[in-house]
């Protein structure tokens, strides 16, 4: 049923633009002003984290806008204390909305005595007192099965399928859309299948994580412009490589979108020396100054499809009404409407 209270909106400190630019979409789509809530999330001189709600949130459907991006220790305690805050003042649901999960990488065990890391935060989100989990592209999707309450996993492919029509619009017949690895395989062909264009595949054998031996391209890319899509950019060492294997095999350009440019280490400085023709993030992780200053990486916001899974949310409709091309267009109001 539909609920008879407002939508209130809180942040941590992970990624503030984004709160308040889902904000400021909802307050069009609400036709009045709607704004976080007023709170302060502070350290104590040891480190300690230390929040407190100024407003009354008492039967109140909350929304918590925190990505436990880097620092991941630091951003999830946010989230998870904000969350017991609003428990413990008699909030009526808590709903996180996580536009990146951190931890995801490890959801499995790999090799002996390792932990399953993903499963653990789940269970801290859930005693902490939140009801339900609104997430974008998590890195495996067996996470959701991990929590004993919904979780809504948004993706990032009907965006990019909207921007890469604007942005090749014309060119669309030589695009060929390229996964970086075997397992990511399904992710190229959704968003190759919505754009209509063909699919390859970059084979890679890893000697230990982060360090990558071989590369070997699956599929004709001659001739072609090149789109490489992932969920997550950490160093950019294994994108830079691939990037250049797609050239050396006679790629004309090559591209990349990635839903979660965590972009660490040399991460930034590697994706301006490359030869990629241009990198696209989303803002589901905060852009740090080197990212927005850097010429060849570009940002696609979120705070549309975020704001509208939120109402949706609170009004008892379809989420996955949001993964639609027919439905994503109108909320991101004509940015793509020459496509």
């Amino acid at each position: 049923m539909p609920s008879h209270v407002e939508p209130k909106l809180i942040s941590g400190n992970a990624n503030l633009p984004l709160a308040n630019a889902i904000c400021r979409r909802m307050s069009v789509h609400r036709g009045m002003q709607v704004g976080l809530v007023n709170a302060r999330v502070e350290r104590f001189n040891d480190g300690e984290i230390f929040v407190e709600v100024f407003e009354n949130v008492r039967g109140e459907d909350m929304f918590i806008v925190q990505p436990t991006s880097n620092p991941a220790n630091d951003n999830l305690m946010e989230l998870l204390i904000i969350a017991d805050a609003l428990r413990r003042s008699s909030a009526a649901r808590i709903t996180a909305i996580i536009p990146y999960f951190g931890y995801a990488r490890q959801d499995r065990r790999t090799k002996a005595r390792t932990p399953i890391t993903a499963k653990l935060v789940a269970n801290m989100m859930v005693e902490a007192g939140i009801e339900r989990i609104l997430t974008m592209d998590l890195h495996a999707a067996q996470i959701q099965g991990f929590f004993d309450i919904p979780v809504d996993n948004l993706y990032a492919a009907p965006v990019f399928a909207l921007d890469v029509r604007h942005h090749f619009k014309g060119k669309l017949d030589s695009v060929t859309v390229v996964s970086p690895d075997v397992g990511g395989v399904a992710r190229a062909r959704e968003l190759a299948q919505r754009i209509g264009a063909g699919l390859a595949i970059v084979d890679k054998r890893r000697s230990k994580p982060g360090v990558v031996e071989d590369m070997t391209v699956i599929g004709d890319v001659k001739g072609q412009t090149c789109i490489i899509v992932d969920d997550i950019c950490d160093t950019a060492g294994t994108l830079v490589k691939a990037s250049d294997l797609l050239l050396s095999e006679g790629a004309s350009e090559v591209h990349a979108y990635i839903t979660h440019g965590v972009l660490s280490g040399p991460a930034v400085e590697r994706i301006t020396k490359s030869k990629m023709k241009s990198l696209v993030i989303t803002d589901s992780i905060a852009a740090t100054p080197a990212v927005i200053a850097a010429p060849n990486i570009r940002v696609v916001p979120t705070a549309p499809v975020f704001a509208q899974a939120i109402l949706n949310i609170w009004n008892g409709t379809s989420v996955s009404s949001l993964f639609e091309q027919d439905t994503l267009t109108p909320i991101y109001e004509g940015m793509y409407s020459a496509a």
